[in-house]
């Protein structure tokens, strides 16, 4: 019995000892998964998020929502002026707010944005950034009338006529006829009095409008106001075959890619009151010095003189 015993007692012994170090195998470990889960959960903490540029930017590219993105930053290198996820300032500058600013300059995919780095529609310098190199901007007045009762709106294209007299000694004639003639076509409107956007399915009735033009248009327009009242007509979104040839043309002309030798032909066309009403003294527009087709030659370098071929009246 007492061997018995004994032997008992040390086998008791052996599986207290046993489940003792298991015991403490298996709290040990899982003392060392939770160390590991919080230096992980530490490693996976959110970092700091900058609003950067999705795609490159242009210099006076107009943004959109896409073209911005949040973009993990490193805290170390946060500047005061980038757009933090969560941070100042209040509201939140999100992509969406950015959406119809300007980049002041080219800006990398990548790079951060911020409020110095673009130009927010109504701010200073706004229109001199959306405007293409080289081309102006010029205002005219306009009257509900003459600005087609509010229905043109910014990014839209139209044809700029100029009605005036014409003075009874130029025609030959014993009476001061009226005239009217498209001085201009497919002029770009960027702005309706100071505003450069409008609200979907809004009609505001304009008093002055802004163009996008050359340097001669602008010439142009400036003088025409001092001539006679100007009118707009609004141009169709659908070119016709024609007018997108023209306009083809007229882009590799900017650019500087025009072929030597190629005619470039710009019609004047114009009418005269006796055209429109059989009651007035009749004029032909030949004697009214329009509707005549202007041909310009250009040969290397230089420029031809130009040359006029008379269309009929009425063409």
């Amino acid at each position: 019995m007492r061997a018995r015993t004994l032997i008992l007692v040390f086998i008791a012994i052996l599986l207290a000892g046993g489940t003792a170090f298991l015991a403490r195998n298996y709290l040990a470990r899982k003392d060392t998964e939770i160390v590991q889960e919080r230096e992980s959960v530490k490693v996976a903490a959110p970092s700091k998020s900058v609003l950067v540029a999705h795609v490159d930017l242009k210099r006076g590219q107009i943004l959109r929502a896409e073209d911005t993105s949040w973009q993990i930053w490193p805290e170390g290198a946060l500047d005061k002026n980038y757009i933090v996820l969560g941070g100042p300032p209040i509201p939140l500058r999100t992509p969406e707010s950015f959406a119809g600013d300007v980049a002041r300059n080219p800006i990398a995919a990548g790079e951060p944005i911020t409020d110095a780095r673009v130009i927010a529609p109504g701010n200073r310098g706004f229109l001199a950034a959306v405007m293409r190199p080289g081309m102006r901007a010029i205002s005219v007045p306009v009257t509900i009338t003459s600005g087609i009762a509010g229905f043109i709106f910014p990014g839209d294209q139209v044809d700029l006529m100029l009605t005036y007299s014409i003075p009874a000694v130029v025609l030959g004639a014993a009476f001061e006829h009226k005239a009217v003639e498209t001085v201009l076509r497919d002029v770009r409107v960027i702005a309706i009095d100071q505003r450069m956007e409008s609200k979907p399915g809004e009609a505001v009735v304009a008093h002055t409008v802004t163009f996008e033009v050359t340097p001669k248009q602008s010439e142009i327009i400036a003088l025409s106001s001092k001539i006679g009242e100007m009118s707009l007509a609004l141009r169709s979104l659908v070119p016709t075959p024609q007018e997108a040839l023209a306009s083809e043309k007229a882009t590799s002309e900017t650019a500087g890619q025009k072929p030597p030798d190629s005619p470039v032909a710009a019609k004047a066309t114009c009418t005269i009151d006796s055209e429109v009403s059989p009651l007035l003294p009749q004029v032909t527009s030949e004697q009214g010095g329009c509707d005549v087709s202007v041909v310009t030659i250009l040969r290397g370098g230089g420029t031809g003189s130009p040359t006029s071929t008379s269309s009929g009246k009425g063409s």
